[in-house]
């Protein structure tokens, strides 16, 4: 069976860049719960090989979660992310790339709080940490380095949130590189955190500069339900003035009936340039 992708594999210059929230396992749930990883598992894997994007940016996965996905993805793809307590254990925002495309130069993995180098810190009023992966990549095709940021914002604290967006923009205004920022951001377009986020032009929405939208702007939390235009974009693909977007969509594609999670695949396709654009 061939599931038809969304966007699908790319050739240089483009990327394909996914922003996908798997949602963590939940033991103990009713057997014919949509939300049990066992069912989950094998619709992930028909979306990840048929779109085969470029860099994936996770978020909520469990060590044994990430391990699945580096075996769906098959052995070209490296993994890079642990989880985001003290011991590296538990939920990660673990990024997975295409090493025949990218080369890896640098990652580091920090903590949203006032302590970013100390593993499973928190000091923003969010009650479980939250990290942050930031990855350099230079593409093989092209020559071109590059700076991929993947994050995932607390659901309660909204003062978290804001100091999480303050956080990401201070790294980004201070790299000269090309920069994508991607995750479930827990808020909506047009919320404070995103207005932080893009400030001054810092940042765009590749929604919005995207010269094609393959889907309709669903929200990106459907919960296993039928997806709604009306429900907010929490989950994003963020990218420095001068990163081409040809194409942007969000996958809200079933397999045999079944959510493969309770969020939607966030997704596009850009063209990279050597650095930020001027002016």
């Amino acid at each position: 069976m061939t599931d038809t992708p969304l966007l699908g594999p790319v050739i240089a210059p483009l990327v394909h860049v996914m922003s996908f929230n798997i949602r963590r396992r939940i033991p103990h749930l009713m057997p014919g719960s949509p939300d049990r990883w066992s069912r989950r598992r094998p619709l992930v894997s028909r979306l990840l090989k048929a779109e085969r994007p470029t860099i994936i940016g996770v978020q909520e996965a469990l060590p044994d979660q990430a391990g699945f996905l580096r075996h769906a993805l098959g052995d070209e793809f490296r993994s890079i992310g642990y989880g985001r307590n003290a011991d590296q254990r538990g939920e990660g925002c673990p990024v997975f790339y295409d090493g025949r495309r990218l080369k890896l130069l640098q990652w580091s993995q920090t903590a949203l709080s006032d302590t970013p180098a100390i593993a499973g810190s928190s000091s923003w009023g969010n009650k479980v940490p939250r990290v942050l992966v930031d990855v350099t990549f230079q593409d093989r095709a092209t020559g071109h380095t590059f700076r991929l940021l993947n994050t995932h914002f607390d659901h309660r604290s909204r003062t978290s949130r804001m100091h999480s967006a303050a956080l990401v923009r201070s790294l980004v205004a201070l790299t000269p590189l090309a920069t994508v920022v991607i995750g479930d951001f827990n808020t909506s377009v047009g919320s404070l955190p995103f207005d932080a986020l893009t400030a001054g032009g810092t940042l765009v929405d590749t929604w919005d500069t995207a010269i094609e939208r393959v889907t309709d702007a669903w929200g990106t939390f459907p919960d296993y339900r039928a997806p709604r235009l009306d429900r907010k974009r929490i989950d994003w693909i963020l990218a420095t003035p001068g990163i081409d977007v040809s194409k942007t969509a969000i996958n809200v594609d079933q397999f045999d009936g079944g959510w493969p999670s309770d969020h939607a695949p966030v997704q596009a396709l850009i063209t990279l340039t050597g650095a930020r654009a001027s002016g």
